[in-house]
C-alpha cells in the first residue's frame, strides 16, 4: 500500500504519512463534502492540483506498528470519502467506472473511443495523472466534461480528490462517470472512490505474467479489457493465456477483447457499460 512509497497525497491527523514529525494543518470547505484534509489548487477549466509540495519518504523513527496505524486510519477516512461519493451516485443514478493500468495500456485512448461511440448518453470524466493535463484535453475534443485532477508526487486517486471533482462535473441524472486512474498498478487496488466497479485495462504488449505479477488489482477488477488485440500477432502474444492467468487470479472476473484502434470488440464494452447501468437502475427501483 501507500504507506511508505512517498506519495505525497494521503494525511491523517497531525501526520503526513511518510513523514517522521508530526505537523498538522486544516483545509475546509463549504460544501457537501467536507473534504479537509488534501492541499490543493485550481488550473483552468476547473482541474484540480495536489500533492505540490514535496512528497515525504523518511520514516526514520516511526514504528512498523505505528505505520500500520497510519496506513489504516488513511484508508478509513478514505472509505467515508468513498461512501460519501458513493451516496451522491446513487442519488443521481449514476454509475461509476474506475479505470486502472499500467501507464501505456490504451486507458485514453480507449475512453476517447467509448465517448464517441456513446453518443448523446450522459457522461462525465475524472483524470487522474502526476502532471499535465494533456489526457484530459483529449478528452474534452471529444467534447464531453472532464476534470483534471494532478496528485503531484501521489501515486493514485483517492476518494477525496474525486469527491471534489464530482463537485464540479454537476453530473446529470443516469450519468456514466469515467474515472480514469494513475497508471499504476498497485496503489489504486487498495483504494475505494465510492466507485460501481473497478475495470482493468491490460494491453497485449505487456506480458500475460501480468496479472500474476499484480494480482491485488485483478482481484479487484469487476471486468478486465484486453486491450491492443490488434497487435498480437505481431508481438506473439497468447490471448488465451493472458485470458486463464486473469481467472487464475480472479474466477469472477469478466474479459473482453478490445481494439480501441479497429474498434474489434468495442460494442461488448459498450453493452457491458450499459448492462451494468441498467442493473443499478433496476436495484435502485426494486
Amino acid at each position: 500500500m501507500c504507506t511508505v512509497c512517498g506519495c505525497g497525497t494521503a494525511t491523517v491527523e497531525g501526520h503526513k504519512h511518510g513523514e517522521g514529525d508530526a505537523h498538522s494543518h486544516s483545509h475546509d470547505h463549504a460544501h457537501g463534502h467536507g473534504h479537509g484534509h488534501h492541499h490543493h489548487h485550481h488550473g483552468p477549466n476547473g482541474d484540480l492540483h495536489f500533492g505540490t509540495g514535496a512528497a515525504g519518504t523518511a520514516v526514520a523513527g516511526v514504528s512498523q506498528s505505528r505505520l500500520l496505524e497510519i496506513e489504516t486510519d488513511i484508508l478509513s477516512k478514505n472509505d467515508a470519502y468513498a461512501d460519501g461519493n458513493r451516496r451522491v451516485l446513487r442519488a443521481l443514478g449514476g454509475y461509476a467506472v474506475n479505470l486502472v493500468s499500467s501507464p501505456g495500456s490504451g486507458k485514453t485512448t480507449l475512453l476517447c473511443k467509448t465517448i464517441e461511440m456513446l453518443g448523446e448518453h450522459p457522461l462525465a470524466v475524472i483524470e487522474g495523472d502526476q502532471q499535465t493535463s494533456n489526457d484530459a484535453d483529449r478528452i474534452r475534443a471529444t467534447g464531453a466534461k472532464a476534470i483534471q485532477v494532478n496528485t503531484g508526487k501521489g501515486c493514485h486517486l483517492d476518494g477525496h480528490m474525486v469527491g471534489h471533482a464530482m463537485d464540479h462535473l454537476d453530473l446529470p441524472r443516469g450519468a456514466l462517470l469515467f474515472i480514469e486512474n494513475v497508471g499504476n498498478l498497485v496503489c489504486p487496488a487498495a483504494f475505494d472512490l465510492g466507485e460501481d466497479a473497478k475495470v482493468a485495462i491490460l494491453s497485449v504488449t505487456e506480458g500475460e505474467d501480468k496479472p500474476l505479477k499484480y494480482p491485488d488489482m485483478f482481484t479487484a477488477a469487476r471486468l478486465a479489457i484486453l486491450n491492443k488485440v490488434d497487435l498480437a500477432p505481431h508481438c506473439d502474444a497468447d490471448l488465451d493465456a493472458y485470458e486463464a492467468n486473469l481467472r487464475r487470479i480472479n474466477p469472477q472476473i469478466e474479459v473482453l477483447r478490445v481494439s480501441a484502434r479497429t474498434g474489434e470488440g468495442m460494442a461488448d464494452w459498450l453493452d457491458w457499460l450499459r448492462a451494468q447501468l441498467a442493473a443499478k437502475a433496476g436495484g435502485a427501483a426494486a
